[in-house]
């Protein structure tokens, strides 16, 4: 009876977890990238996040958000951080040509893989990060905002930075296409010793004017 009961447990958490890759109607969604007329004036995402490292296991919390304004003409992200702001224009990223290892490879759909890989250089650090991708599936996610069906997006690979990180980056995100926006994100980095963090970021409000 217990053999019998652990091999149906199994089964069930086998199925679990392949049942939304194998759901036929999952598998054939595609999504197209944004478009400017997606967007609209007033339009605001508001996320928690928190960062716990091996060195300390108190995390560190925060809270971010991103709004749509009218800035120079067009439209433009108007970003908050902990006090600090920047702004900037959604049709630069949306105008962007496509890269052969891009952050987001559209249109998305599950099963779909492609190659990230980019070299950055900023005020406070410089880094190259280099990941394998692939669209997991299409599922129900809950956050604090709402229930959004949602894309979960794995990347994994490696990061090198200016301040001495060399180590493994394994990302998974959730982009959910009724907003046009990723609603979670949880990030793990680690070295060779061991050390490391995950930081996770979450939808808690969302608004879009009528």
């Amino acid at each position: 009876m217990i053999k019998h009961t652990i091999v149906y447990l199994v089964a069930i958490l086998i199925f679990s977890s392949c049942s939304n890759v194998l759901n036929p109607s999952a598998t054939k969604i595609v999504t197209n990238k944004p478009t400017l007329k997606d967007y609209k004036i007033g339009e605001k995402w508001t996320f928690k996040h928190k960062i716990t490292t091996t060195e300390s296991l108190i995390p560190r919390e925060g809270e971010t958000s991103e709004e749509v304004i009218e800035f120079k003409g067009g439209l433009a992200f108007l970003n908050r951080n902990n006090g600090i702001s920047d702004t900037i224009q959604i049709s630069s990223g949306l105008d962007k040509k496509k890269d052969h290892t891009p952050f987001r490879d559209w249109p998305l759909k599950v099963g779909k893989k492609w190659k990230y890989d980019v070299k950055w250089t900023d005020d406070n650090m410089s880094g190259h990060k280099k990941q394998d991708v692939e669209v997991i599936s299409f599922e129900e996610v809950i956050v604090d905002a709402g229930k959004f069906m949602a894309y979960k997006i794995e990347y994994k690979g490696k990061m090198t930075n200016s301040w001495g990180y060399d180590g493994a980056l394994n990302d998974t995100y959730w982009y959910a296409p009724a907003i046009n926006n990723n609603i979670k994100l949880i990030s793990n980095s680690y070295n060779n010793i061991g050390e490391g963090s995950t930081f996770i970021k979450e939808l808690i409000k969302y608004s879009r004017p009528q």
